[in-house]
């Protein structure tokens, strides 16, 4: 069997590219097949193309769509590492910076005046997002030239606006229907912001925590000592906010989890410190999903965030993440609102990926054996 694909890095993050037609004539269930594909179940992945992260074991797949509006509709699939499974409950908005890119190196879409405005519709939230990839003299440049914090070579830049982006997978912004919450946890009492924008998110206070909110370059060591009591949190977030029925039902990717904090002294680099874990893990930059998430918060009164940064009197918010400062922006336009991000994205290759006919358990024989 083999499967067309592109690899590309949309922010800080890699994926797999597929077009939904080429998935489907592999004929065999997709949840079967990505796991296949990218080396699950194994940390390493190596028998596949994942890249035993949690920003590298990705996929989103393509489409166009019939619908007028929307130039093209993406699903993103967050493969498992140790487990044969896919995530499909939530969207990867640094991955979602490939989808405009896409489709005008493919030639859905036709480049248009310096920035071309691509319109794309997430099908795990049905969010919509309006990209704009700069398009200098009606063209990709032949180099790519863009910057962005926590990747170390350019891209294309391309800019990412949610539109009303509050209450797409719970139905509100506060899911709750407060802004901040009690959450007890390994006998602990926490104060959370639960928020629906851009994807769920649950905010700790780093002070909670326990964390130095003057040394926020420590906070990495003092969080890793506390992964398991900070997915309680998130998994018991998920049963407030009507994700899951019992903690042990929440998906491993939803709701996301930050950790937040005043910036103080010299540490003055952006509006708040973020750190945000993935899959259970810090994550190395942020996600972007979540930054929407963190932007809301910030303007709504109550929330942990909105306590740090008070309402904010510009339309943009810097976050400091463990790559540098991410800024996001809001803004009205044609009756919606619009909250924003720009990123980079890049094709790395254009890949046949060759799979074995036979799928399904048989790679877990060797594994167990290899370990008596």
């Amino acid at each position: 069997m083999k499967i067309e694909a592109e690899w590309m890095r949309g922010g800080t993050s890699k994926c797999w590219v597929f077009e939904t037609a080429h998935l489907e004539e592999a004929g065999t269930d997709v949840n079967e097949l990505l796991p296949r594909l990218f080396g699950s179940p194994d940390s390493r992945q190596i028998d596949g193309v994942g890249g035993a992260t949690s920003t590298t074991s990705k996929a989103m797949i393509l489409s166009r769509p019939d619908d007028d509006e929307v130039d093209v509709e993406f699903t993103f699939a967050q493969v498992g590492i140790e487990e044969a499974a896919v995530d499909w409950g939530s969207n990867c908005g640094n991955c979602s910076a490939v989808v405009g890119l896409y489709a005008i190196e493919k030639g859905w879409v036709s480049p248009d005046g310096d920035s071309t405005r691509i319109v794309t519709r997430n099908t795990n939230t049905g969010q919509i997002i309006i990209q704009r990839v700069s398009t200098p003299e009606g063209a990709l440049p032949i180099i790519p030239d863009a910057d962005m914090p926590g990747v170390v070579f350019p891209g294309y830049r391309v800019g990412l606006g949610f539109r009303d982006p509050a209450g797409k997978t719970t139905g509100k912004l506060l899911p709750t229907g407060a802004p901040t919450d009690v959450i007890v946890a390994n006998g602990t009492r926490w104060t959370v912001s639960m928020v629906d924008a851009g994807a769920p998110v649950v905010m700790v206070r780093a002070e909670e925590l326990g964390l130095d909110t003057a040394r926020y370059e420590t906070w990495s060591a003092g969080v890793e000592l506390q992964l398991d009591t900070l997915d309680m949190i998130r998994r018991l977030a998920a049963v407030r906010m009507g994700l899951a029925a019992s903690p042990s039902q929440a998906a491993r990717a939803v709701p996301k989890l930050a950790i937040v904090g005043a910036p103080t002294g010299e540490d003055l680099e952006g509006d708040v410190n973020v750190m945000m874990l993935s899959m259970g893990k810090p994550h190395p930059a942020l996600a972007i999903t979540g930054s929407i998430a963190l932007t809301l918060a910030a303007r709504t009164p109550g929330t942990v965030l909105n306590h740090i940064t008070g309402i904010p009197s510009r339309p943009t918010l810097k976050l400091r993440t463990p790559a540098g400062v991410i800024e996001t922006w809001t803004e009205h336009r044609d009756g919606s609102l619009l909250v924003g991000v720009d990123r980079t994205a890049r094709t790395i290759a254009t890949s046949i990926i060759h799979v074995p006919e036979a799928l399904g358990s048989a790679v877990e024989a060797p594994l167990a054996s290899a370990t008596q």
